[in-house]
C-alpha cells in the first residue's frame, strides 16, 4: 500500500542515508501520530471544501504506515476524530470525515497482516462508521503484523474516566467495598483498563503542521513519551521528515521521570 514518492535521485539518496543512520535498536516500538493541517492544506490549494485535505491526509496515513512497517515499528496509534471534533465541526465537514475514516478503516483491514483496533467511544459514532471500525477489527483480529490503533470518537480524559468506571463496575460485581477499591487503585490498574490496555505506551508522539500540543490524545499513555513536531502540513509529510523524527528519537536519553 505504499505510494511512490515520485521524487528525484537526490531525495532518494538522502532518504537512504537517513535509513543507514538508524539502527534497529533505535527504532521505537510504538509511535503515535497526529496528522494535522489537512484543512489548512486544502485552503492553501484553493479547494472549496476541507474534504480534499482530509482525503489527502488519509492517503498520507496509508503511506506513513508503510514507512513504519518497513522500519520495524510494531504499534502505531493514529488520532483521526476526537470527541471535540464530533461536537464542534461543521455538519458537512463531519459527514465527509465520517465517510473518509470508514473507507480508510476498510482499506487498512485489507492490507496484508496489519491488525486494526478502534480506540474511542463507538456509541458516539454513526452506525456507518462504528460498523466499519467494528468490521475492520473483527476481520483483522488474528493478524500478527503492524498493530494500528484508530482513535475515533476519542478523548484522553474520557478514556481515563471510562477506565475508572470499568474498574469500579468490576469491583462492585465482586462485592468489594469502597475502602478496598481505594486501597487497590494504582496507575497500573488504570492502565490495564484503558482502551489500549495490554499495549506498550507510545515511545514517540509525532505531530504535523507545526502545532505543539497533545489535544487530549493519549494523555495518560504519553506521560513519558518523546515528542517530535514537524512543520509540514499533514498531506505534505515526507518520508525524510519521518526518518528525521526516528533518528532524533534514537539520540535522546529517555529518563522515564528519573
Amino acid at each position: 500500500m505504499r505510494q511512490a514518492e515520485g521524487r528525484g535521485p537526490l531525495y532518494r539518496l538522502y532518504s537512504s542515508r537517513l535509513r543507514r543512520q538508524i539502527s534497529p535498536a533505535g527504532v521505537p516500538h510504538h509511535v503515535a501520530m497526529v496528522i494535522d493541517g489537512n484543512r489548512r492544506w486544502a485552503r492553501q490549494l484553493g479547494y472549496e471544501t476541507a474534504a480534499h485535505g482530509h482525503r489527502a491526509g488519509a492517503a498520507k496515513i496509508i503511506e506513513f504506515l508503510g514507512w513504519c512497517d518497513e522500519l520495524g515499528i510494531k504499534v502505531v496509534s493514529l488520532y483521526l476524530l476526537s470527541n471535540d471534533n464530533l461536537r464542534k465541526r461543521d455538519e458537512r465537514e463531519l459527514a465527509d470525515l465520517i465517510e473518509i475514516i470508514a473507507d480508510l478503516a476498510g482499506e487498512l483491514a485489507g492490507d496484508g497482516d496489519w491488525r486494526v483496533q478502534h480506540v474511542g467511544r463507538a456509541e458516539l459514532l454513526p452506525e456507518s462508521l462504528s460498523g466499519a471500525l467494528r468490521e475492520a477489527e473483527e476481520s483483522t483480529r488474528s493478524h500478527t503484523g503492524l498493530h494500528v490503533n484508530l482513535a475515533v470518537g476519542y478523548g484522553g480524559r474520557h478514556e481515563i474516566v471510562d477506565a475508572v468506571r470499568r474498574i469500579i463496575a468490576r469491583h462492585g460485581e465482586k462485592g468489594g467495598t469502597l475502602e478496598e477499591l481505594a486501597e487497590n487503585l494504582t496507575p497500573e490498574s488504570i492502565g490495564e483498563h484503558l482502551y489500549t490496555g495490554g499495549q506498550p505506551d507510545p515511545d514517540l508522539v509525532i505531530r504535523t503542521s507545526g502545532e505543539q500540543r497533545l489535544s487530549d490524545f493519549l494523555v495518560w499513555q504519553s506521560a513519558h513519551s518523546e515528542f517530535y513536531f514537524v512543520e509540514a502540513l499533514g498531506p505534505d509529510l515526507r518520508e525524510v521528515d519521518f526518518l528525521r523524527a526516528i533518528r532524533d528519537y534514537a539520540t535522546r536519553d529517555r529518563r522515564f521521570g528519573s
